[in-house]
């Protein structure tokens, strides 16, 4: 790929990183709500996110391909403090932010101990939208469930393996990775319409 092209490639998914969370987060607030969305999603989304990242960061990929990490996390946290506002747990949101500190620097202690975690890290964010998907299952109801943030999300993801695919750093479990939240991030989006779409029907 010509490096023009890559760049705005690159361009592209920051842009829509750095707004990933605004149409969930203008969901939310609007309704002062956050019926419909999964705390222990996004607790277990945010916990993949900061794995994935000390990861790559530990062993040195090239910056292009996680720089918008950071981004995402940052609307993540921002998010959860709106959920637990509305929810009346803000004191649990400041928990929730001592213990991700601490595994932030716990994760390189041992290089054993950042590998084990990028081991079980697809399996936690997988885990995430899984437990989005049960959520909108057991409510039938997309509630505030922002279909743009999760669509935004399967873009990202789908750059991301392209991207990677034409990287030196070739690794098997982070390509796998890409393909697993590819697909279940479609997968969420999806059920959001299904279940916005009955409830018009309705």
């Amino acid at each position: 790929m010509a490096p023009g092209l890559l760049d705005l490639v690159h361009l592209t998914t920051w842009a829509v990183c750095a707004v990933i969370q605004l149409p969930q987060l203008v969901a939310v607030l609007r309704a002062g709500s956050a019926w419909g969305l999964s705390v222990s999603s996004l607790l277990l989304e945010l916990a993949g996110f900061l794995v994935f990242l000390r990861y790559q960061m530990y062993y040195g990929y090239p910056l292009k391909t996680y720089l918008e990490y950071p981004i995402i996390i940052a609307q993540d946290v921002i998010l959860l403090f709106c959920i637990m506002h509305f929810s009346g747990k803000v004191k649990r949101a400041f928990f929730y932010a001592v213990i991700f500190w601490g595994g932030w620097y716990m994760l390189t202690l041992q290089k054993w101990i950042i590998d084990l975690a990028m081991n079980l890290c697809t399996f936690v964010s997988a885990a995430s939208k899984l437990a989005q998907l049960q959520h909108l299952w057991e409510t039938k109801d997309s509630g505030q469930a922002s279909a743009l943030t999760w669509g935004m999300s399967a873009y990202t993801c789908a750059i991301d393996f392209f991207l990677f695919m034409l990287t030196i750093f070739f690794f098997l479990l982070v390509l796998i990775r890409f393909i697993i939240m590819l697909t279940l991030n479609i997968w969420v989006t999806a059920t959001i319409l299904h279940y916005r779409k009955t409830k018009k029907t309705d």
